[in-house]
């Protein structure tokens, strides 16, 4: 099956979609300690991040189709032509720990779900979740996919406006000023995997022929909704619960809101399961698309082998161990997300732009600042990361 050109809507659509997922329905918990008006300004300064270097992997992108004659150019390409083998090994392995990690989440959770709605085995509900999303992936047409993601992304709005008109009943204003600056680095790494959309990246440039203000457009503006619904989602539930002891601070905000509202409970179901579903058919495809790479397949065309191996394994282990949701967000957010979409990217832009073996440096560049915003971008990656293995050596 040929692909064939997507549109900018379809584009904003898969955007959007793929990022709203699993990490939203965790930010409140990883938030309650900082409190909405500090969550608020780290929600943001991650978006910026999170935007910036999903341009940098576009214009990497564009640039080695340019240099390739093709496209279909995924992360391993990107990755040698910029990084050299070493640069492969690092992107490839993380790239597959993050993606396995977050699809085995979103096949956990949708499967609890479907299973309290269904009441069908566990095995059978993750079984048809799988299938379903799955064989959207390999027989729609690109079009078909960004319509389906569309209506998705609107039931999410639906749902969202339902659970933030059930909620806020009992918003307690004066909860929104909290903010503890100090607890912000810990609640990062979740925040930044709330907002993981440069998995499609390849698949968006492909879709849109390497046109960088479509792509620009499409990644800003798929990347504002979300923000949108997080900075509201946070503010209703940090806003609506009571506050608790530290005896039991542990408590998740999400289900202290629920066992006060009965309404919240059905509601959330179906905003979770719907932001799952469309998380889930991006990081498919992104999968997808960097395995047949990886396995050297011809561009432009689906075959079945990279849909089999991104949709099996996380099946699998999802079903070996229901618990896992959190614990995959966990790593994912830690060390997947900011290696894989912080430090790769800008270490490839800035090989792309001023290697002298580079031919790119003629070639427009989305994201201004030079080696300042590479170094900025890499630096920020960095102290987070350092910052959490420290935190977990003093608990050790």
């Amino acid at each position: 099956m040929k692909r064939e050109p997507g549109s900018l809507s379809g584009s904003i659509f898969l955007v959007a979609g793929t990022t709203v997922g699993a990490g939203i329905l965790a930010i409140p918990a990883v938030t309650q300690e900082t409190g909405f008006l500090a969550s608020a300004v780290a929600c943001t300064a991650c978006w910026m991040y999170m935007v910036v270097t999903g341009l940098l992997i576009a214009e990497v992108n564009v640039n080695t189709m340019c240099e390739l004659g093709s496209g279909g150019v995924s992360l391993v390409s990107m990755a040698m032509r910029t990084l050299g083998k070493v640069g492969v090994q690092i992107a490839c392995w993380s790239y597959i720990f993050i993606h396995y990690a977050l699809l085995v989440a979103y096949v956990a959770r949708s499967s609890d779900i479907l299973t309290s709605f269904l009441g069908i085995p566990l095995w059978e509900s993750a079984t048809l979740f799988s299938l379903v999303l799955g064989s959207i992936c390999y027989f729609g047409s690109q079009r078909f996919i960004g319509a389906a993601n569309g209506v998705l992304v609107l039931g999410i709005i639906g749902s969202f406006t339902a659970l933030v008109a059930a909620a806020s009943g009992n918003l307690q204003w004066e909860a929104l000023l909290k903010a503890n600056f100090e607890a912000v680095p810990m609640s990062i790494p979740i925040i930044a995997l709330s907002f993981v959309y440069q998995n499609v990246v390849p698949v968006l440039c492909t879709n849109l022929e390497g046109d960088l203000s479509k792509v620009r457009t499409a990644i800003i503006l798929g990347t504002a909704i979300p923000l949108g619904l997080f900075l509201v989602w946070n503010a209703v539930i940090l806003g609506s619960i009571q506050d608790v002891e530290m005896a039991t601070k542990v408590i998740d905000p999400l289900e202290q809101l629920r066992s006060t509202n009965g309404i919240v409970g059905p509601i959330v179901e179906v905003f979770s399961f719907l932001a799952i579903a469309t998380s889930y058919i991006g990081f498919v495809l992104g999968l997808s698309d960097f395995l047949a790479d990886l396995l050297k397949l011809p561009a432009g065309e689906n075959r079945p082998l990279p849909y089999l191996l991104t949709l099996i394994p996380p099946l699998i282990l999802s079903l070996l161990d229901p618990e896992i949701f959190f614990k995959a967000l966990d790593f994912a957010g830690t060390y997947g997300v900011l290696v894989l979409f912080g430090v790769i990217p800008a270490a490839m832009s800035w090989s792309d732009r001023y290697s002298n073996s580079s031919s790119s440096a003629q070639l427009p560049q989305l994201v201004p600042g030079g080696r300042f915003t590479l170094c900025l971008v890499i630096g920020g990656a960095g102290y987070v990361i350092l910052s959490e293995l420290l935190e977990k050596i003093g608990y050790s």
